[in-house]
């Protein structure tokens, strides 16, 4: 398994520097301003399942808790959930949490993930917690350290790509994982095949997201108060300016975490509808 070096993940860091500082419009917003947008998205909120993560029809796939890094000297262990014919070759997607962490919705999302035949890891960047409140999530999220976070990311792409020996892997988060989905493509921009984005802390660096060498798709609620509309469009401008494959939905007066597995801000229509626009995207990018 090949492990991220400090050197290299610092200077990853020093190109990141453009997900903090910002005024909460068009320019990047601060660290400390997403923590306060989230905890206002979510005051009310609790990890309760929703049918994101209750499927109607029984899931095929199983799901075992396994090892998948070592950072700082410490194990790290995710949900591995395998599509029953998978096999060495074929597709895979890193799967990473909303700010509740790696709860029992998530594992649902990735066991939903392998039936539709991917390989697929949800990571832990929370070493171990699950959040029961949105205090609790807050302070879960803020803790993380962005070192630790992206050498846990390199290692879960290594060991899907080669203890795995997946085929083409992607990444797929929501809310605090949605950023660290396009985190993830910006440190393996040439390794990562493809990152789907659901309302996660953006950039709009374009020396950045020039070096996105992947299809990106992202969704967005145009009444989402944490990811600002004007953000989002101008997250959508540089891309397009920088010759970038993205595609970004906005789903009219659909708010924040509206297709998160966890919550109570689910919206059905948007939620169904970005689901399907994600399976078809991921079939398009990691299977053909």
């Amino acid at each position: 398994m090949q492990i991220l070096k400090p050197a290299a993940v610092a200077a990853t860091m020093a190109a990141m520097v453009m997900f903090g500082c910002g005024d909460g419009g068009g320019a990047d917003m601060s660290d400390d301003e997403y923590a306060e947008r989230m905890a206002a998205e979510h005051a009310d909120d609790t990890p309760v399942a929703n049918p994101m993560s209750l499927p109607n029809d029984e899931l095929r796939s199983a799901g075992e808790t396994v090892a998948y890094a070592t950072v700082d000297g410490n194990p790290v262990e995710g949900f591995l959930a395998r599509p029953p014919e998978w096999t060495p070759g074929g597709p895979a997607l890193i799967v990473i949490h909303e700010w509740w962490g790696l709860n029992d919705n998530i594992r649902t999302m990735a066991r939903r993930l392998a039936d539709e035949g991917y390989l697929s890891l949800a990571v832990d960047l929370y070493g171990g917690a699950v959040a029961a409140s949105p205090e609790q999530a807050r302070e879960l999220m803020q803790a993380v350290n962005e070192d630790t976070a992206l050498a846990n990311l390199d290692q879960a792409y290594s060991f899907l790509a080669e203890d795995e020996q997946a085929g083409k892997v992607g990444s797929i988060g929501w809310c605090f994982g949605g950023g660290w989905s396009l985190r993830t493509a910006l440190l393996l921009p040439d390794k990562l095949d493809a990152a789907v984005i659901y309302y996660g802390h953006l950039t709009a660096d374009p020396d950045q997201l020039a070096t996105l060498g992947l299809p990106i798709l992202g969704h967005f609620g145009e009444a989402d108060q944490g990811i600002p509309i004007d953000q989002v469009r101008n997250f959508e401008q540089v891309l397009d300016d920088v010759g970038a494959d993205a595609t970004i939905y906005v789903y009219p007066g659909a708010g924040h975490a509206f297709a998160n597995p966890s919550g109570r801000n689910y919206e059905a229509a948007a939620a169904e509808t970005s689901w399907q626009r994600t399976v078809q995207f991921c079939n398009q990018s990691l299977k053909e």
